[in-house]
């Protein structure tokens, strides 16, 4: 049990940490093309909420792998 409690804090601090770059990626890209094109702020936010919306799902999705890893196996 000690060995799966390891390996599933290592693997959600990796999709933590993964998806928390990747969130601040695209919100500084995004905020770089509001910038440099004010008309397009709708698009450009639009695709921004899509993708952050992915991005936490599959954060959600290696936490609920995580929760089946220690309680199944």
């Amino acid at each position: 049990m000690g060995l799966k409690a390891v390996a599933a804090g290592i693997a959600v601090g990796l999709a933590a940490a993964g998806g928390a770059v990747g969130m601040g990626l695209a919100t500084a890209k995004s905020a770089e093309g509001i910038s440099r094109q004010p008309e397009a702020e709708g698009k450009i936010r639009t695709s921004l909420m899509l993708g952050l919306v992915f991005i936490e799902t599959a954060i959600i999705y290696a936490l609920l792998v995580v929760i089946l890893i220690i309680f199944v196996l």
